[in-house]
């Protein structure tokens, strides 16, 4: 065994980096996504994803896309199809190693055979509920089916009879033949081929037993010649039964390396509970903003890169944790800030008369695209005499501390001129319908020739060329950090987790704003055009994020706590 510096390597790779080192398998790394095809990726597969194929990349592997389509009964191919376009998303290739369990049917069959006839498994006859009370508890052995020691010709014949269709579903098993009185209850002689009359999405009425996950899923890494089989530590208990099968069975010592899952808060990752939110309507469906899964993430304004890095910073470690949002918040506003184009909007519009502009006169202003990349230019944007702003950028009776646009006080208008207001108009009720102001031609670009000073820019669009649409703005989809924890889901949804802004006017550079492209709206956020799919009539944007980082805060206020 050679010496290996592993320093500065997370666990996994340590454990790759002295295998390839060792000459283990001739050096190859081959590792896989197995994913199950009964939903849609979420968060928490990112890191799955960028664990298993990162791994392959790094030490010049490869990694094999397989499904794990051993369930007829949740299985589609929306679901097959959906996590191929999510792991492209997220900048992950298979090439040619697309696999799917059922591939390998009848392989698992013989090897199903093979295990009878080594005296290592049998047909039990007990129902799921005998069992269970057979299989004994943490503190009590199991106990032995009466069906555990029939002869091998009989399990042969009845497991065959059982491939041809002949008994209903729960009349009988195949059970591994390991330990009733193992400590670790996987190893007590565990179900691994099921009867299920139901039709499969690629293989349709061929089979009516299917393998169980446990019995499939070290098949399927073995007969690929997995070298490393990354997994969630849930599965760390099930690595006996895993080597058990593989062991049993004469196949490639595929090996099964646990790392912790990913946990976030305000965030369900079990696609169970998501399944409940889109058949309750709860949300627009899988790809709702709000939702956790890759394609809700993309929806709303998520980069891949962001997701990336999201996935490095939390890291690989052998121990569960959770980890607040505001992380993930804090690396798209980190990836965002660098290449998405700034632009204006005005999301609750006040009108603002500009009572000293030349009437009609539009004047075309310079404004900067990206500050932090000079690259990406400067774009037009017209000025009129007549404005709109945020209704929260004024305020007739002002706090001390309110610094924007009030009665007699000036603001900077962002690119453009300072300005005054002079007069509130106001309706019968009393509600403020619009603003006279005045501006100071000399004060262009925003500086004051004179060097007087104002406390506050503010963002505007021209009433005359904006463009209207539609503003949605998101908050958590639950009301508690742990909504898993909830007996019912549907418990702890926050109603007010969406709010749809149907008047909101744009600046014209994005009228043409192409679908899933990702805007700083200054001052507001940052925001996604609507996908293809979703597009109405008129523009709707996403926001993604708000430019406030309550990561910061959140790191701040930690390192001050010691």
């Amino acid at each position: 065994m050679s010496e290996v510096d592993t320093s500065g390597l997370d666990f996994i790779r340590a454990i790759v980096k002295k295998d390839v080192a060792d000459g283990k398998h001739g050096g190859a790394v081959r590792t896989r996504f197995p994913p199950e095809p009964n939903g849609y990726l979420h968060i928490g597969h990112a890191k799955a994803v960028c664990v298993d194929f990162g791994v392959a990349e790094d030490f010049g592997g490869t990694c094999n896309l397989r499904f794990d389509d051993t369930n007829p009964a949740a299985e589609e191919m929306e679901y097959v199809e959906a996590i191929q376009r999510d792991i492209r998303w997220l900048g992950f290739d298979w090439g040619d190693r697309l696999y799917f369990a059922s591939d390998y049917f009848e392989r698992m069959y013989e090897c199903a055979l093979h295990l009878i006839r080594k005296g290592k498994a049998y047909v039990d006859e007990l129902s799921p509920e005998e069992i269970r009370e057979y299989r004994g508890s943490l503190t009590e052995p199991g106990r032995d089916s009466p069906f555990r020691d029939r002869p091998v010709e009989e399990s042969l014949d009845l497991f065959e009879r059982m491939r041809a269709g002949e008994f209903e579903e729960g009349a009988c098993v195949l059970r591994a033949r390991i330990d009733m009185a193992h400590p670790n209850m996987n190893m007590r002689d565990p179900t691994i081929y099921r009867i299920r009359k139901l039709p499969h999405v690629r293989t349709g009425t061929k089979w009516c037993i299917y393998p169980m996950y446990d019995f499939a899923h070290p098949l399927e890494d073995a007969f690929e010649e997995i070298t490393h089989s990354l997994c969630s530590l849930e599965f760390e208990h099930h690595r006996p039964l895993y080597d058990w099968f593989i062991r049993e069975c004469g196949l490639f010592p595929s090996r099964q390396i646990e790392f912790a899952r990913l946990n976030l808060t305000y965030t369900v990752t079990s696609k169970r509970k998501l399944l409940r939110l889109v058949e309750a309507g709860a949300v627009e469906g899988w790809d709702d903003p709000r939702m956790p899964t890759l394609a809700g993430l993309r929806r709303r304004g998520y980069s891949p890169a962001s997701i990336r890095g999201f996935c490095a910073r939390v890291g690989v470690a052998k121990a569960d944790s959770t980890n607040e949002i505001e992380l993930l918040e804090h690396c798209l506003r980190e990836d965002l800030n660098k290449v998405a184009p700034r632009a204006m909007a005005v999301l609750r519009p006040l009108e603002v008369r500009i009572t000293n502009w030349p009437e009609g006169k539009v004047e075309w202003l310079e404004a900067v695209n990206n500050p932090e990349d000079p690259s990406a230019g400067t774009r037009e944007i017209p000025f009129t005499g007549r404005l709109l702003i945020e209704r929260d950028d004024f305020m007739e009776d002002p706090p001390k501390k309110f610094y924007r646009l009030a009665p007699g006080r000036e603001v900077r208008l962002r690119y453009a001129y300072f300005l005054r207001c002079d007069r509130v108009v106001k309706d019968g009720n009393g509600e403020v319908l619009a603003l006279e102001c005045s501006y100071d031609p000399e004060t262009r670009g925003g500086k004051s020739p004179d060097g007087r000073k104002v406390k506050a820019t503010i963002h505007w669009v021209s009433a005359e060329h904006a463009i209207p649409a539609e503003v949605r703005l998101y908050g958590h989809l639950f009301t508690t950090p742990e909504p898993g924890r909830a007996e019912d889901i549907l418990s702890v949804l926050n109603e007010g987790s969406v709010e749809i802004l149907e008047d909101c006017r744009l600046e014209p550079s994005l009228a043409e704003a192409p679908p899933g492209s990702r805007w700083q709206f200054e001052r507001l956020g940052y925001f996604c055009a609507e996908q293809e799919e979703h597009r109405g009539v008129r523009p709707r944007f996403h926001r993604a994020v708000t430019l406030r980082d309550e990561w910061a805060k959140l790191r701040k206020k930690g390192q001050a706590g010691g």
